[in-house]
Formats: structure tokens, sequence, C-alpha cells
């Protein structure tokens, strides 16, 4: 086995994408991804069992069609990385099953690694080498976190987190209050070009004084989200216009919805960095491609001296991209494989980047 560049296969099932990924090193070889959203349209949300079913079909021709276009075969990959957690756990059971399927016949290592840390992980595979004074802002349907990256394949720290929905989550819910549909991310966001943020203002969660306290004294929820608050705001203000028999300003609503999310995740994320003394910033996640969420962190990450690093958009979704390549890193590093011993873990938290033996 390379130790200097090793080709490493990546699997990804936490959701409701079915990613296969190889890397050899820091180079991205093919990155094939098969969704199940479409069969989720109709529920308006992502069903763990539909997600499930839909991995097992997907699976074996996203592999081969991933082996095929890398031009590599089983035999040559120097391991195999897979998501042990956290995510949706039928989900999750299917990546790692296959993992160790093949695993188990190729005789080739294999990591259980962090979906998360995976996240920020794939940041290799778009400028090389990760640098220093590293945090990390992942914003997606299932997770919104702020990390410290003392050291990718060691040493993650979680230094803030939503305590009930996340960003992408809120995004879908509210859609569905204003009539627009599954998924919500992209819809609200081209609608909300249209309104005016100004029009309606929208609770900002977890940002009073009790909850962030202070540099010294840190309230309880200094650097947490929480956007419960946030929907159910949304929900009353388009009551109220119903009631009145009005026609709902879903323009100005989505809007105003957004920069309430935004506002409170880059303010959140800029503090933490400069806090910790983090002088760069990864933003990753399915709603890192909001155009309103990219815009106003690089505005306040320049601000505030801090460089903002933000991979293709293909790479922030989920992906076995980034599986392959956090695997790459932890091959590289010399860290233990997991072996086939192991199992899913829904809640795996960031201090765990891979499973041990």
């Amino acid at each position: 086995m390379s130790l200097t560049a090793p080709l490493v296969l990546g699997i990804e099932s936490s959701c409701d994408e079915t990613g296969v990924g190889i890397v050899r090193g820091t180079e991205l070889l093919v990155n094939a991804v098969a969704s199940s959203m479409e069969e989720h349209v109709r529920f308006g949300g992502v069903i763990p069992e539909i997600a499930s079913r839909a991995h097992l079909d997907a699976f074996v021709p996203t592999l081969s069609a991933a082996l095929k276009d890398a031009g590599v075969s089983l035999d040559e990959i120097d391991a195999i990385a897979v998501t042990s957690g956290p995510g949706l756990s039928g989900a999750l059971m299917v990546g790692v099953s296959a993992a160790k399927a093949l695993a188990l016949a190729t005789g080739k290592p294999l990591y259980a690694i962090n979906h998360l840390v995976a996240h920020v992980g794939v940041g290799i595979l778009d400028g090389g080498e990760l640098p220093e004074n590293l945090g990390a802002l992942l914003v997606s349907g299932g997770h919104t976190e702020i990390l410290q990256v003392n050291s990718l394949t060691d040493d993650v720290r979680l230094l803030g987190a939503t305590i009930d929905d996340a960003a992408g989550e809120a995004y879908d819910k509210v859609a569905r209050l204003l009539g627009l549909g599954y998924p919500g991310g992209p819809v609200i966001d081209r609608i909300a070009k249209e309104g005016n943020p100004k029009a309606i203002r929208f609770p900002r969660g977890l940002t009073l004084p009790k909850f962030i306290g202070t540099a010294e004294e840190p309230g309880k929820h200094r650097h947490d989200f929480s956007f419960s608050g946030l929907k159910t705001a949304v929900a009353r203000c388009v009551e109220q216009y119903q009631k009145r028999g009005e026609e709902v300003p879903v323009a100005d609503i989505a809007a105003g919805f957004q920069e309430a999310v935004v506002d409170v995740i880059t303010s959140k994320a800029v503090r933490a960095c400069q806090e910790h003394g983090l002088t760069n910033l990864m933003l990753g996640g399915g709603v890192a491609a909001n155009s309103r969420l990219r815009e106003l962190l690089a505005a306040r990450c320049a601000s505030a001296g801090i460089t903002l690093r933000v991979p293709p958009r293909n790479l922030c979704t989920d992906n076995g991209a980034m599986v392959a390549a956090l695997g790459a890193q932890l091959v590289a590093g010399g860290v233990n494989p997991t072996g086939l011993k192991f199992s899913t873990d829904s809640g795996q938290p960031v201090s765990l980047v891979s499973l041990v033996a």
C-alpha cells in the first residue's frame, strides 16, 4: 500500500444520496452519486425506509460506474472508507454492510469514518492541504454545526450546534407552509430574491444576552442555533394573512425567513472563529449552495479577517468523494483501520473521526 498517495474507495449512505468516490491521495478520480430525492418529494421530506431501499437498489450500479469511470479495479484499491455515522440508521446500515462485504471479499483495510468530519476532509480535493487554525461551518438538512479542526485525522471539536431543527430542515418546513414544495432550500433562495428581507422581521434564535453571555462568561448557547421558533413564527405569520383574507406575501416571507437564518448562522460562526483563534473557515453541507448564505458569510469573514473556503457545490452535498478523501488522510497518517467488528452510530460525535478497531 502506498502511504504517500493511497487509492481509497469511499462509500456514503447516511441520508438520501448513495455516493461512491475514488481518491488517490488528494486527487479526485471520480465522484458518483445516485439520489433518491425524487422518491421523497410527495412526502415533503426524507422517509428513512424509502431511502434505505433506494440505497440497496443504487449501490451496485453506482459502484460499477465509479470504478469504470476511474479506470481502476477493486484489486487496485488500497483501502475502503465508509460513513458509519451520524445519519439515518437504516441508510447507514446499507452502506456499512456493503463496505464490509467488499472489505471481506477483497482483503482491503476498512475505515469507519465520521460523516461530518468528511465534509471538512473534502477540502483537500479543492486546494490540497488544509490550513492551520481552521474552523468549519456545516449547514445541511440534518446538521448545523461549527467545528474547530485542530487535526483532521484525530482532533476535531464541536463548538456549536443546533438544539432543534437544522437549517435545511427549517427551509423544508417553511417551504411547505408557503406551498413551495420539497426540497425547500433552492426554491426559497430563488423566491427570496424577489422579496424584501426587511418587510417582515422574524426572530433570531438564541441571540438574547441570556443565551449569548460574554467572551469571558459565555452563555450556555453562545455558539448554538435554534430554528424551531423561527419556523413557528413563519407559520403564525401565514395564518394571520389567511385569517384576514389577504394574499400571503410569499416572496417577502421567504426573504425575511432566509435573512433570519443566515444572519444568525454567519454571525455565530464568525464570533466562534474569533474567540477560538480560527483564521480560516470552511463552509460545507447542502445549504452551502444558498446564495445569500455565501454572500453574507463572505462579507462578514472579510470584515473579521477570516479566510473563507467553499468547495465546489457538488462536493458540499453528501457524496462518496468526501468519505474517500478523509479515508486517504487516515491511511496516509498511519491511522489503524477499523476492521469489520463495528456498528453504525446514528449519533456519532465529531470527536470520533474514525471508529477504532
